[in-house]
């Protein structure tokens, strides 16, 4: 059984970003230690442009080869006129109102996001899938996460978009690798308890 990841940046208070899903303020966190960080263990999660103008499109994926993402997040690549940010990766994205993929390499799941990705882990293989976002996607797949992945910056951006847009429920998960940065980061994944 092939593992979800839920691979997300926040802020201290626990919001992926602004009441808009703006993630801006995040991004000078990414300085030289930490883009090694990702280079290193994390290659597929970032997009196939960026790896390429960082010169490191020709890393092998290291822990995902499947990338399920919301139409929110899609849309911050679609508005740049790119129809696959993950070509690197097999992409999904879960969308209600996009009917018609725009790129051969991006499924549209419109029903049943749950099913899709009890699918999706079921297949064989040692990589996972990486669930990119956002917060709504996140709520309706709580139940789907076996692993977290959190990148913490250090700020507080004292309200927006919360990790998980869903209800109230308990779901306990156990604290596994911490990792620190000279620039305050602090990355800590977890694993559903089950």
């Amino acid at each position: 059984m092939r593992k979800l990841t839920y691979f997300i940046a926040c802020s201290i208070d626990g919001f992926i970003g602004g009441p808009d899903g703006d993630a801006a303020a995040m991004v000078r966190f990414v300085d030289e230690e930490f883009l090694e960080f990702l280079k290193t263990e994390y290659p597929e999660t970032m997009p196939t442009h960026g790896r390429s103008a960082m010169g490191f499109d020709d890393l092998e994926n290291q822990k995902y080869d499947t990338i399920v993402q919301g139409r929110a997040s899609y849309d911050l690549a679609l508005d740049a006129g790119i129809t696959s940010p993950y070509a690197h990766l097999r992409e999904y994205v879960a969308s209600r109102t996009l009917k018609e993929s725009p790129d051969p390499n991006v499924e549209i799941v419109a029903d049943d996001l749950v099913g899709k990705v009890r699918e999706l882990k079921a297949e064989d293989g040692d990589l996972g899938v990486y669930l990119c976002g956002g917060s709504q996607i996140a709520g309706e797949l709580i139940d789907e996460v076996d692993e977290l992945v959190i990148k913490t910056y250090p700020i507080v951006l004292g309200s927006g978009m919360p990790m998980f847009g869903s209800g109230f429920a308990v779901t306990e998960f156990t604290l596994g690798e911490v990792r620190t940065f000279k620039n305050g980061a602090v990355v800590r994944t977890y694993t559903r308890k089950r």
